[in-house]
């Protein structure tokens, strides 16, 4: 069987595909969190496809940066559903309103967490991610919740100052922004965390090959 007859190859297509689609018809721009981490899921898996076609292989390279991408995409999925859409239901908007938007949207939010989530636990390498790999999976939000804000100070007129309400201290101050972002920052690494823990859990689950008979 050829790399490109194997699922695995088929699944990330998808995920290239969805995330593709989000970004082309969304009419955000780079500033947001939302495109920042579908950029990197596109650029990883378009890299993973190009790099075990080269070596008829279904295994997806670096497996680090593999879990980060994991982790901003399904961050990206939980903060749009619980936060700025508050649990609502996506599927009305795809047939009124901005169409394009609400595609876009749903492309971004919904799909691709859920393709690339799922690429993490049905497809390997398995049992890759290390715990010490947490921090450093955080420090990306960590730097631009705060690079957001040193943005936001040093260039006021900047197009889009606070992309998230949480990150905004206009009404409510810097303490409570720091309150949100405390808040935001242990709950990814309970979602990190479970991302690794769902990895190594994956690799127990599976059947061992049987050992060779002794003679």
């Amino acid at each position: 069987m050829t790399v490109w007859a194997r699922p695995a190859t088929w699944w990330r297509s998808a995920i290239v595909l969805s995330a593709f689609l989000g970004i082309f018809l969304s009419n955000s721009s780079l500033v947001y969190f939302t495109i920042q981490s579908n950029v990197i899921v596109l650029g990883y898996f378009l890299a993973a496809i190009y790099w075990t076609a080269r070596r008829d292989t279904a295994d997806a390279p670096a497996p680090r940066l593999r879990g980060a991408a994991v982790l901003y995409i399904t961050i990206t999925g939980i903060v749009a559903h619980v936060l700025l859409n508050h649990g609502e239901n996506p599927l009305p908007g795809l047939t009124s309103g901005d169409v394009v938007q609400h595609w876009s949207s749903f492309f971004l939010h919904y799909t691709t967490p859920v393709l690339v989530l799922g690429e993490w636990l049905l497809f390997s390498p398995r049992n890759a991610s290390r715990w010490r790999d947490l921090p450093l999976w955080l420090s990306y939000p960590l730097g631009y919740a705060l690079l957001t804000e040193a943005r936001a100070i040093l260039l006021p007129h900047f197009p889009v100052r606070y992309p998230y309400f949480f990150l905004d201290p206009t009404e409510k101050g810097y303490a409570w922004v720091g309150l949100q972002m405390v808040e935001l920052v242990a709950e990814f690494a309970v979602l990190g965390a479970l991302v690794i823990g769902l990895d190594r859990l994956g690799t127990r689950l599976r059947p061992r090959a049987p050992k060779p008979a002794e003679v």
